[in-house]
C-alpha cells in the first residue's frame, strides 16, 4: 500500500484564509444586522420627549441629548449604521416632539422632514402696528430683535426703507417654530398684506375715489375701525366714497382717536375734534396720510367695492351697528337719539351719566 499524499502547504493556507474571510463576513453581517435591528426597533421612551435643536447642532448632538433623556438606545450605534449605509440625513432646527417608543429611523425621518412643533400668534383685524409689536414682544417663544428700534429702523430691517409701517401687515394667525425672530414673523405678515392688497386691487370696482392700492389700504383701515358689522362695511365705504368725491371732510372719529394716541381714554369731546393733526379728518379733507390700523380682508374688499348709495352720514345706534342718513336734518335727529340711548345705558349701568358720547355729526 502506498502512503496518502500530504496536502500542499499553499493549499492549506488558502483554505484557512478562505475560512477566515467567511468567518469575518459572517461576523460583519451579523453585526450589521444588529445595527439595523437597533435602528428600526421601537425606542425606550414611555412618553413624548420634547427636544430643541438649535443652529449649529449636529445629529450626534441630538442623538446624545435623546439618549440622556431616555428616548434613544446606543446613539453611537445609530450614527455607525447611518455611516455604513451612506445616509446623510439633514436636520432642520426647531423644537420636536419625539413620540413615545419612536425608533431611531422614525426620529431621523422627523428631523429630515422638519416636522417641528409650531406655535401660533394671532393678529386681530383692526389692531395697530404697535399692538402687533407688543404681541410679538410678549410671546416667550419669539426671539426679540426689534426692541427699542424705531419704525424707520424696523422697516429698513425688513427691506422697505422709507415706508410707514401702519397698515402694512396682514392681520391673521401665523404659525412658527419656537426660536423664530420677531422680524421673521413681521416679514410673513408684510408679504401677505402685499399679496392680498395686490389681488383685491386687481379686482376693484369702477369709478373709485381712491387711485392707488395704498389709498385703498388707508380707506380700508378707516372702514375697519368704524364697524365690526360685516354687512355695514360696504355701505360705510359708500359714505366715505361720496364724501371724497364732493370734497367733504370724512369726519371719522377713529382718525381722531389715532391722532390722540395714549391721550384717548374711551370718550371723545368737542375739543378733541380741533386737535391739530394731519389725521384729524374733521379739520382736513381727503384721506389721512397713512392707514390707522391693520385692516382685514373684508375691509379691504369694501374699500374697493363701495356700495352705491346716496348716504352722506352715519351714526352709531348704541346697540350695535349704525343708522345711515342722506340729509343733515335726518342725521341730527339720529345723533340726538343716539345720545339719549347712550345716557340711558350709562344711567342703567352706573346710576349716573359720566362720559360724553362719541360723535358722528359733521
Amino acid at each position: 500500500m502506498s502512503e496518502p499524499r500530504s496536502t500542499p502547504a499553499w493549499r492549506r493556507t488558502a483554505w484557512i484564509g478562505a475560512a477566515v474571510l467567511v468567518l469575518i463576513a459572517l461576523v460583519a453581517g451579523g453585526g450589521f444586522g444588529l445595527l439595523a435591528l437597533n435602528y428600526y426597533s421601537p425606542g425606550p421612551a414611555p412618553r413624548v420627549v420634547r427636544l430643541s435643536v438649535r443652529a449649529g447642532e449636529t445629529l450626534g448632538d441630538a442623538f446624545a441629548a435623546l439618549a440622556a433623556r431616555g428616548a434613544l438606545r446606543q446613539p453611537r450605534a445609530v450614527e455607525l449604521y447611518l455611516r455604513l449605509t451612506g445616509a446623510e440625513p439633514r436636520m432642520e432646527i426647531g423644537v420636536y416632539d419625539i413620540a413615545a417608543h419612536a425608533s431611531p429611523a422614525q426620529i431621523v425621518r422627523m428631523f429630515a422632514a422638519g416636522r417641528v412643533v409650531l406655535d401660533h400668534i394671532t393678529v386681530i383685524d383692526g389692531s395697530t402696528f404697535r399692538d402687533f409689536l407688543s404681541e410679538l414682544d410678549a410671546d416667550p417663544d419669539i426671539v426679540p430683535t426689534l426692541r427699542g428700534k424705531s419704525d424707520t429702523q424696523i422697516m429698513a430691517a425688513l427691506g422697505h426703507p422709507g415706508e410707514m409701517p401702519e397698515g402694512r401687515f396682514f392681520p391673521d394667525t401665523y404659525s412658527f417654530s419656537p426660536g423664530t425672530t420677531d422680524l421673521t414673523i413681521l416679514r410673513m405678515a408684510y408679504r401677505k398684506m402685499s399679496a392680498e392688497l395686490a389681488r383685491i386691487w386687481a379686482h376693484r370696482g369702477a369709478d373709485l375715489p381712491v387711485h392707488t392700492p395704498y389709498q385703498a389700504l388707508i380707506l380700508a383701515s378707516m372702514i375697519e375701525k368704524e364697524t365690526g358689522v360685516n354687512g355695514e362695511r360696504r355701505r360705510i365705504a359708500g359714505v366715505f366714497a361720496n364724501r371724497l368725491r364732493i370734497g367733504m371732510p370724512l369726519q371719522s372719529d377713529p382718525t381722531v382717536i389715532y391722532a390722540m394716541g395714549q391721550r384717548y381714554h374711551g370718550a371723545l369731546y368737542a375739543r378733541d375734534m380741533r386737535i391739530k393733526s394731519p389725521y384729524n379728518t374733521y379739520l382736513h379733507t381727503g384721506l389721512p396720510p397713512t392707514p390707522i390700523c391693520l385692516p382685514g380682508k373684508a375691509a379691504l374688499r369694501a374699500a374697493v367695492h363701495p356700495q352705491k348709495t346716496a348716504d352722506l352720514y352715519f351714526v352709531a345706534t348704541g346697540k350695535g351697528g349704525h343708522v345711515f342718513s342722506r340729509t343733515l336734518a335726518h342725521h341730527d335727529v339720529q345723533v340726538l337719539s343716539y345720545i339719549r340711548q347712550l345716557r340711558k345705558d350709562q344711567l342703567d349701568a352706573r346710576g349716573k351719566f359720566t362720559a360724553a358720547p362719541r360723535r358722528r355729526e359733521p
